[in-house]
């Protein structure tokens, strides 16, 4: 028996029961589908999160309070952040700016809106940030002095508060505080994790002095003079901070610093995790459906257990029953692996949780190919016990 009429009798079995194959192929689509597509989530959020960081500059520094350091640790100040800049002691270091950050309520009219991220800052934070304005003006160091209530929106925070209104010039209330708006930020985009367009940004003493109060800052941004003067940047700033804050040999920093290449490198071994053990996951799925598999062909066998032992007291050998078997459930296989690709790359075209999925080819390439040898695994065991049978002991099954 050939190959061709071996397919033919494949083909034949499964189209026998179409119900039943089609049913045996859905936990292989499923598994195909989800490996695709959340290997597909899992890379858009760490391309989100690497445009994200990206987007904020290759020479920033970013200066925070270390954690667990008890009642012993100074706060940042404004000071310390002022005294970063100095031509003599951080010749690499072009702009520091404090930042306070907190949430407020805005009221306009009958609007109320939850702001998650209302940053206090002085000028160079936009510089230092690559924020551009759209609309109206940022606001200056005569503002950050007088401690004018002024305040720069998002483009997603004025259209959430203002509509079609034109945003520039309207007063707004942050925590029932009368703000004026006198300008609106360029887009930037989602990262999945946090909408860098649905921000507020004002004088830091307008913050203090409203929101926050005079407590500790939140960070330092600091700004490298160029990409290539980050490493050195960094350590003038550790050597000032460390002298300010009178940390002494043989014990930790109550700052610690991050540039955007550490940021970038810790978020994307993170989300590198997340990505496996979503794949992890999915892959339970075509393990599920290749139990199913199996379960379905030793129906099959059990069902022709009289057909087999026809076609073999004629003459065919045990390979033409063996490779029949193999045959349907590898084709059973293919078929699910099949619609699991189509479904994953049509889901991957849809944003999931604020994620633009990003498909990877090598993980339909590999789930196919998977799908491929869970048919030739799984489906082994049915095709040898039919390939087994004794002809006597076939025809005489009821």
């Amino acid at each position: 028996m050939n190959f061709l009429e071996i397919m033919r009798f494949a083909v034949r079995g499964l189209t026998a029961n179409k119900l039943r194959s089609a049913l045996t192929t859905l936990g292989i689509t499923i598994g195909v589908a989800a490996v695709i597509l959340l290997v597909a989530v899992g890379n858009g959020a760490s391309a989100s999160i690497t445009a994200s960081i990206q987007g904020l500059g290759t020479n920033v520094l970013n200066v925070s309070p270390a954690r667990g350091q008890g009642s012993a640790a100074r706060p940042l100040t404004t000071q310390d952040a002022h005294a970063l800049v100095d031509p003599v002691g951080a010749p690499d270091v072009k702009a520091a700016s404090p930042v306070v950050s907190t949430s407020a309520t805005a009221t306009f009219g009958q609007t109320t809106y939850d702001l998650s991220s209302v940053t206090g800052t002085e000028p160079a934070y936009f510089t230092t940030t690559n924020r551009v304005i759209a609309d109206g003006a940022l606001f200056t160091a005569e503002d950050v002095t007088a401690a004018r209530k002024v305040v720069v929106l998002g483009p997603t925070t004025a259209q959430s508060i203002f509509g079609s209104a034109e945003p520039v010039g309207q007063r707004v209330l942050l925590n029932s505080i009368q703000f004026t708006v006198i300008g609106v930020l360029q887009a930037k985009g989602a990262t999945g994790l946090q909408n860098a367009d649905d921000v507020a940004i004002a004088p830091l003493t307008a913050v203090q002095n409203s929101l926050t109060g005079y407590g500790n800052l939140n960070q330092i941004a600091v700004q490298a003079t160029t990409a290539d003067s980050v490493s050195l940047a960094q350590a003038e700033v550790t050597a000032i901070l460390t002298a300010r804050h009178g940390v002494v040999a043989g014990r930790n920093a109550d700052f610690q610093i991050q540039n955007s290449e550490q940021l970038l490198a810790t978020r994307t071994s993170a989300t590198e995790t997340f990505t496996v053990l979503l794949a992890a996951v999915a892959a339970i799925s075509l393990l599920v459906g290749g139990i199913g598999v199996t379960n379905i062909m030793l129906v099959t066998v059990t069902e022709r257990i009289r057909e087999i032992g026809i076609r073999k007291a004629i003459g065919a050998p045990k390979s033409a029953i063996l490779g029949q078997f193999l045959a349907e459930a590898t084709m059973l296989s293919l078929f699910g692996g099949l619609l699991g690709v189509a479904i994953g790359v049509l889901g991957s075209r849809f944003t999931i949780a604020g994620i633009t999925p990003v498909v990877v080819p090598s993980s339909i390439v590999l789930a196919f190919a998977v799908s491929a040898l869970i048919g030739l695994f799984f489906g082994s065991y049915p095709a040898n016990r039919a390939a087994s049978l004794r002809p006597i002991d076939a025809l005489r099954h009821e």
